[in-house]
Parts: structure tokens; C-alpha cells; sequence
């Protein structure tokens, strides 16, 4: 007995001791070349499926341009319409111009070596992705073969297994997606059709009854207060996220003739950039950046913030930098643009074709 009680007393010990080495110990600093740093989505040229990730240290001036290719030695063979990382897994949304060749590509975060892929039947036509936990949401067109948006669905992909474990349908073109506290909240894209907001419960991962818009609606985010932004049309609407219900509608003056779009939530979450774009007879795009704050009862458009527009607009939450991307063709490099919040400019980099969303690390 005196034995046993030794024994005891000394696994007791041993294991305290190694509980109280463990606490002391930090995880392992990541390693790898993509540890710190911006990530840049570029959509490339549909046609020639050269989409890519660019990406470059904050301190530095110059990107590289596609680190999937460096990696792996192989480029996507594919547009990239999004990017995001969970706690070890990057995630590209590949979208390629032959039918059946879409795919979500896994990679290491820090390294961005390839880790495997979802593709076609599960993945077909990937627009954006958003994490909630352990599992991935993907907002699909599907086949998309009547070029009216009737198919649509969410994928919800175990990111411990990397399957698919459930397709939402959600019609109209689902498209933007915003997640906040269980709900996971969906925009589509289809003009003239369905104009409401789709919600998913992401504990039952079923959709629950929409929320009604008066315009094609785009969530942009939950603000300093926890209330949801969405873009409907030429309209701005916060919501009740307990609720569900609209508490201000503002109109943004479009004149008929533009585009409201690209919205980006400031550091603090009180401001809201966006930009207006639209098209002259000669098909060129023009447009200007603005910005209000989440307390305005209306939103002004006299004088721009940056008298530009972006295909592409994010804020570092690191550095509070506001972000544009500008797309000078659809064959051409495009640029990472750097200002500061009052609209002054810092820099430019030089990233892939068509860059469109960022993601910071």
C-alpha cells in the first residue's frame, strides 16, 4: 500500500510538473514566407484562366506575384474570385472557364503548399467564402446553364475532413457573405429578382426566413454597435441583428447612371467607404471613392474622399490603411493602392490582372 501511494504521489508530481512546463511554454512561432503581410486576390483574365495570388510584407514596396505557382510550381489553371485563411488552412476559390473545372484549393497558411481540393460536383461557379469555426461557407452560382442565376447554393465544407457536408440552396445568384454571432448572412446578384437578404443558421446550417430589401442585396458588415450593414440597390440599410429589422434606410444619389458598390468598414467600424463607378459611351469606366459614418442620417456625395474608382476596396486592421485596387485592363497588371483614411495616398504596388479583394495577416 505504502507502494502504491509513493507512486501515486509521484505521477502526481511528474504530471504537475509537466502541466506547469506546458503552461509556460508558447506555441511555435509560425513559419514559412507568407507569415505577415497582405494577400491579394487577382481574378485574372477569364478567358486565359491566369488568376493568382499576389502577396507582400507591409514594409515592402513590391509584390510577389503569385505564390501558389512559387510554391507548388504550377499556377491555379484558374480566376481567383476570393481568398481567406482559417487557423492553418488558406483558402482559394478557383473559378476556370471550362465547365466542371471549378475547385476550393487548400493550401498551408504560412507556406501555401498545396493541401488538397473540392471540386465540381460540390464546387461549381465559387464566389466568396467566409469561416465560422471548423466549418467553411461558399457561396456557389452552380452550373448556372440558363444564365439566369435558378441554381445557387451554399457549400458547407468540414475543414478538418475538407468535404462537403451540405449544399444550402439559395436561388438568385448567392454571392457576399457576412458571418456574425451563428447567422451567416447572404447577398445575391441576380437583377430584378428575389431582393432580400438570405440568413443561414450555422448551428442547424439551415436558412431561415429572409430579410426583405428593396434592392439586390449585399452585406457589408457589423459596425462598431453590432448592427448589420447592407447595400440594397442605391440604398444603405443598418439591421437589427437580434431582430431582423431595418432601423434606417439612406439613398445614395446615383443619378440613374451609376454603380454603388466595393463597401469596406473602417478600423473602428463607425465609417463606411464605398465607391460609385459607371461607364461612358466608349465603355470606360470612371468613378469616385466616398465615405460616411454609421452615425449620418444621409450620405453625401458632393466631393469625393479619392477622386478614383477601385475594383476592389479593404481596410488593414493592423495599420488602418485603406486599400484600393485598380484594374487598368483586363490583360494588364493591375495595382494595390495605399491611403490613409483622410484620402491621402502612401503608396502603390504593382500586384496580378485584376485584383479584387485583400486579406490580411
Amino acid at each position: 500500500m505504502k507502494m502504491k501511494k509513493q507512486l501515486a504521489s509521484s505521477l502526481a508530481v511528474a504530471f504537475s510538473a509537466a502541466l506547469l512546463w506546458s503552461c509556460n511554454q508558447s506555441d511555435p512561432a509560425p513559419k514559412g514566407d507568407y507569415v505577415s503581410g497582405v494577400f491579394v486576390s487577382n481574378e485574372g483574365n477569364f478567358q486565359q484562366n491566369n488568376g493568382a495570388v499576389s502577396f507582400f510584407p507591409r514594409e515592402r514596396t513590391t509584390a510577389d506575384l503569385d505564390i501558389f505557382a512559387a510554391a507548388n510550381g504550377t499556377d491555379l489553371k484558374g480566376g481567383v474570385q476570393d481568398y481567406t485563411a482559417s487557423e492553418k488552412q488558406g483558402i482559394i476559390l478557383v473559378d476556370n472557364s471550362a465547365a466542371g473545372q471549378d475547385r476550393v484549393q487548400f493550401v498551408e497558411r504560412y507556406t501555401f503548399r498545396d493541401e488538397g481540393t473540392i471540386g465540381a460536383p460540390d464546387i461549381e461557379n465559387p464566389r466568396e467564402v467566409a469561416i465560422a469555426g471548423s466549418k467553411a461557407y461558399v457561396s456557389c452560382w452552380g452550373t448556372n446553364a440558363d444564365q439566369k442565376y435558378s441554381t445557387g447554393y451554399i457549400a458547407v465544407i468540414d475543414l478538418t475532413t475538407k468535404k462537403v457536408t451540405k449544399k444550402i440552396n439559395v436561388a438568385n445568384g448567392p454571392e457576399n457573405l457576412v458571418y456574425n454571432n451563428g447567422k451567416l448572412y447572404v447577398g445575391t446578384t441576380q437583377w430584378g429578382a428575389g431582393n432580400s437578404l438570405a440568413i443561414i443558421n450555422t448551428t442547424s446550417d439551415e436558412a431561415t426566413s429572409p430579410i426583405s430589401t428593396p434592392g439586390i442585396a449585399n452585406p457589408v458588415g457589423i459596425d462598431a454597435n453590432g448592427k448589420l450593414w447592407v447595400s440594397a440597390g442605391d440604398k444603405v440599410l443598418r439591421i437589427n441583428t437580434e431582430s431582423n429589422a431595418t432601423e434606417a434606410t439612406m439613398t445614395i444619389a446615383t443619378g440613374g447612371t451609376k454603380a454603388v458598390g466595393n463597401f469596406a468598414f473602417s478600423n473602428d467600424l463607425k465609417s463606411i467607404f464605398f465607391v460609385l463607378s459607371w461607364f461612358d459611351d466608349a465603355f470606360k469606366e470612371h468613378g469616385a471613392t466616398y465615405k460616411f459614418s454609421i452615425s449620418d442620417t444621409q450620405i453625401a456625395v458632393g466631393t469625393p474622399l479619392i477622386p478614383r474608382h477601385f475594383s476592389g476596396l479593404a481596410v488593414d486592421p493592423s495599420q488602418g490603411l485603406l486599400y484600393g485596387a485598380v484594374s487598368p485592363s483586363y490583360t494588364q497588371a493591375g495595382y494595390a493602392v495605399r491611403y490613409r483614411t483622410d484620402g491621402s495616398v502612401v503608396d502603390s504596388i504593382k500586384v496580378g490582372v485584376i485584383p479584387s479583394g485583400f486579406f490580411f495577416q
